[in-house]
């Protein structure tokens, strides 16, 4: 399977620290946020190649991935202007083929099981076109909230609302199958969301698999601190 890493943002709310790192080369614990991603791609079974786009300060992305030891399994591809989460896909459709491939945003810090992962992708009921990792978040106002049926299936989606029906979250990581791709090759326009184009066409056909290991948005210093603190704590426990 081949994977892809959304890794182009500005990464705005971690500015000064971004002003002169991109987002997905952030460290935490002396380890860039792509490392830990990498990291654990390759250390699946299942992943044999992992696209990165790139946008704001590509140069560092570039360096930093030429710099690995999975290099020669790793695509680059630069977006002069950004085309959404979804746009990528559309552009890089080529890229994954006629396969399921796995999405998700760079800018998280986990440490899910992979493998198990894939694996409930590919058990999920027929009728169901993609998988979804889901985590319970602190903060469920900051992301996409999902409710699900008794199968794991989400039925409601809830991007950033004020009052969030509960705390399971959208964790930004995804399989989809090829159906998913074409429905994404289909629509209008370069830019292409995820959340709010994508996910809600396929709600009650979307299998949540929630991760027992630990996940976070890095999405602003204070998460950034929390993460040092939590993530530290997690490899000494």
């Amino acid at each position: 399977m081949r994977a892809l890493l959304l890794a182009a943002g500005l990464g705005t709310r971690l500015r000064p620290l971004t002003e002169t790192v991109p987002k997905c080369l952030v460290r935490i614990h002396d380890r860039p946020l792509l490392d830990y991603w990498l990291t654990n791609l390759f250390s699946s079974a299942e992943i044999e190649r992992v696209l990165v786009n790139t946008h704001y300060h590509a140069g560092p992305v570039n360096e930093y991935v030429a710099s690995t030891p999975w290099h020669d399994r790793i695509d680059l591809v630069h977006e002069p202007e950004l085309l959404g989460t979804g746009g990528t896909i559309k552009s890089n459709l080529s890229y994954f083929g006629l396969d399921s491939f796995l999405v998700a945003h760079a800018d998280n810090l986990t440490n899910f099981d992979i493998g198990s992962f894939i694996a409930a992708h590919e058990a999920r009921p027929p009728y169901c076109a993609l998988t979804m990792l889901a985590f319970r978040t602190d903060d469920p106002r900051s992301c996409g909230v999902v409710e699900l049926d008794k199968e794991n299936i989400v039925r409601k989606f809830h991007e950033k609302v004020a009052e969030p029906p509960g705390n399971l979250a959208n964790a930004a990581v995804y399989v989809f199958s090829p159906e998913v791709a074409r429905f994404i090759g289909a629509m209008p326009g370069p830019f292409i969301d995820l959340s709010t184009e994508v996910i809600p066409h396929f709600l009650g056909r979307i299998l949540a698999v929630e991760t027992s290991g630990y996940h976070r948005d890095i999405g602003n210093l204070e998460s950034l601190r929390r993460a040092h603190a939590e993530f530290e704590f997690e490899y000494n426990n």
